[in-house]
């Protein structure tokens, strides 16, 4: 059946009506003021810049006010609020195209995609804004993007007009120690870090290439991240507004926010593997294992600890444990009269570095078989294990014939006394393990022990340790490092 010209007519007219209803439906619908904008500012080509929060509080949030504020300086800003899980309460964003809530943690009933941030991402660059920030001044991404276009910096940020605005540092990531150190930033404006509230703008394709691009804190863990890489940032003069409503005004929601604040960096620097963090005013904070927690790796194959694999060496708070271990096992033997001596890597390791050596996991001792009964630890150890008054564990090992002592009862990283006794000048011992250094050595070494510093405290070492450590490694080997199984995995080589 064909139409003729009126009804033809009649039909376009009627769509016309229908899609001007639906712009006024639509259009009624967004925030105040929205319909009062104006032309949009960003480029011919559309925007380049998508506007990503991911710094709030779902309890206290001012984020309904930041997206308002950018949506009116540009009606088609496009627009990211990522949330790990649906924020609750529910937040009052507009229900417009541009604007979208990326939900990051997987679900049964969502598709991959869904959870991915690139998926919502179509601008070449994208900009950080954290919770209590606005926009006010018209073209501030434009010439934050024109600033990146200029080389020389591979993120352009912004301070936040709050109570906490953005401040350059130094920032040194060594995977190989598992430590970040903070410090003040030698050429601000030109930084390695920030520390406080900023805006922060970076091309879309370097953001996703970093592999924890949205974890919490946002600033930790992104600066972690490219510091790691080299890529510097430029923090500019020109400060964003805070919120008029700022968030968390209340004493107990800040209370609240500094905890879980607290909790999500631990976690985050423990899963970047970030066992130590040195702050800009020199104090510690460890991320590590404790006396009450398990040691960092698991059972050693082949004097090759997991670590070594991952290009690491031994987590400083494992050092640390090491360190304290030594400390004491070393002073309760000197109070009980047992001669003991540094052996091994231990002794390698205060040769070369004055300390453990930085990749091994474990302290050795020699003691004199004959001074065990002195010391009332080692007593009770051989009947079986004793937990002393100060949490270590003094044990007999299930390996062979010698003594072990732990951390705690729950961290095994520890302190081994192998028992030697003089045979007609050579000591010797009963239990021999398929180590290089596990060698008989003339008792002349012992006679007299000197001093040694080790591990923070001055340890007994062999007397002519160079030429004891040559008799049991091999010529050089104090200049020489090398990994404990370079059959396995060689320092210089790899595996």
């Amino acid at each position: 059946m064909r139409l003729t010209r009126c009804q033809a007519a009649l039909a376009a007219a009627i769509t016309l009506n229908l899609l001007v209803l639906f712009y006024v439906s639509w259009l009624q619908q967004q925030p105040r003021n929205f319909r009062a904008r104006g032309p949009r500012r960003g480029s011919a080509t559309g925007p380049r810049v998508t506007i990503l929060v991911r710094e709030f509080e779902a309890f206290d949030n001012a984020v309904p006010e930041l997206v308002d504020s950018f949506l009116q300086q540009d009606p088609g800003q496009p627009v990211v609020v990522a949330a790990d899980t649906l924020p609750y309460p529910p937040l009052a964003l507009p229900r417009i195209p541009n604007v979208r809530l990326a939900l990051l943690q997987p679900a049964l009933d969502r598709p991959a995609a869904a959870s991915r941030l690139e998926t919502y991402v179509a601008t070449e660059f994208v900009a950080l804004v954290p919770d209590g920030a606005r926009a006010d001044a018209p073209g501030q991404l434009e010439r934050m993007v024109e600033m990146l276009r200029a080389g020389g910096a591979r993120l352009v940020a912004a301070p936040v007009a709050s109570a906490n605005p953005a401040r350059c540092l130094a920032l040194n990531v060594s995977l190989r120690e598992w430590t970040a150190r903070y410090g003040p930033a030698p050429a601000a404006p030109r930084c390695d870090a920030l520390d406080g509230d900023a805006v922060v703008l970076l091309r879309a394709r370097d953001l996703f290439n970093l592999s924890a691009p949205l974890a919490r804190p946002v600033s930790t863990g992104l600066f972690l991240q490219t510091a790691l890489r080299g890529w510097p940032v430029q923090l500019l003069d020109v400060p964003f507004p805070a919120a008029r409503q700022p968030p968390l005004a209340t004493a107990h929601a800040r209370w609240k926010a500094e905890r879980e604040a607290r909790a999500r960096r631990a976690a985050l620097l423990r899963a970047l593997g970030i066992r130590l963090v040195r702050w800009e005013g020199g104090q510690l904070e460890w991320f590590g294992c404790s006396k009450e927690t398990p040691r960092c790796f698991g059972t050693v194959v082949g004097d090759t600890p997991a670590y070594l694999y991952e290009e690491r060496w031994t987590p400083p708070c494992c050092l640390r444990a090491l360190r304290e271990t030594a400390r004491y096992v070393v002073g309760v033997l000197e109070a009980a009269g047992v001669r003991y001596w540094l052996e091994g890597g231990s002794l390698l390791g205060a040769a070369r570095h004055g300390d453990i050596i930085p990749w091994d996991y474990d302290v050795d001792l020699g003691i004199y078989l004959e001074d065990v009964g002195n010391c009332e630890q080692l007593r009770g150890a051989e009947a079986g294990s004793v937990v002393d008054e100060r949490g270590f564990v003094w044990e007999k090992a299930v390996e062979g014939d010698f003594f072990r002592v732990q951390y705690s009862e729950s961290n095994h990283l520890h302190v081994d006394l192998w028992p030697f006794y003089p045979r007609n000048g050579v000591m010797t011992k009963d239990t021999w393990l398929d180590h290089r250094q596990d060698v008989e050595f003339p008792e002349h070494f012992l006679q007299p022990l000197v001093p040694l510093p080790f591990a923070g405290f001055v340890a007994q070492a062999p007397n002519n340790y160079r030429r004891f450590l040559e008799l049991k490694f091999g010529p050089g080997v104090i200049e020489n490092p090398e990994y404990p199984n370079p059959a396995l995995l060689s320092l210089a080589g790899g595996g």
